[in-house]
């Protein structure tokens, strides 16, 4: 738990009619991507809506803020990557953003998630991270630059994949120092995140 700026990656999967009830969070910076399923969520700031496959959902806690989750669907499981990123600075604002990402329709190639600008329409987070998805098919390679100084990480989702030397599987992770250039090999078509985070 706790890499750079990264606080922890939560893998959930949620029964039909189950969640979490309305419970509270400040000081972090929360994404909810998507896997398949969806999730019903409402909050203290009057926010309410459903996020599908190829959503991501971006809450900033910042002095406080209350939320619940909840998988609406009478018989079909909700499975969900909740990621937690540390704010740059405590006690901001709280907010709340949703958009959609159709990761499905672009293989072969990165979107960006987050950014602390919003760039090309991510999700805008008040950290100085970077946070991308790729679905690889099986023999396609990606390369992306790691600035000096800059931290990585990436959370294999499915699939087999070949990151530079290191083989990874399904629900793998790895943390990443040091390293000028990624190379991401698929060895079975697989879909991850990539982590570009600030040492802090």
């Amino acid at each position: 738990m706790g890499w750079g700026a990264l606080r922890v990656i939560n893998e959930d999967r949620i029964a039909p009619g189950m969640g979490f009830g309305m419970h509270g969070h400040r000081d972090m910076e929360i994404i909810t991507w998507i896997l398949s399923g969806e999730l019903a969520h409402r909050d203290s700031l009057g926010n309410g809506d459903t996020i599908r496959r190829g959503e991501a959902q971006r809450m900033s806690a910042g002095r406080g803020v209350r939320h619940s989750e909840v998988n609406p669907s009478p018989d079909q499981a909700v499975h969900l990557l909740q990621i937690w990123l540390l704010p740059a600075a405590p006690g901001g604002e709280a907010s709340w953003e949703q958009k959609l990402f159709p990761v499905d329709s672009h293989p072969g190639e990165f979107l960006l998630l987050a950014s602390p600008d919003g760039r090309d329409g991510s999700l805008r987070i008040g950290q100085d991270a970077r946070v991308s998805v790729a679905v690889l098919p099986a023999g396609q390679t990606l390369t992306s630059p790691l600035a000096s100084g800059r931290l990585g990480w990436v959370q294999l989702v499915s699939g087999e994949l070949l990151l530079n030397d290191t083989r990874l599987r399904a629900g793998d992770g790895a943390a990443i120092a040091d390293l000028g250039a990624l190379t991401f090999s698929a060895l079975a078509t697989a879909e991850f995140l990539l982590f570009d985070l600030p040492p802090v």
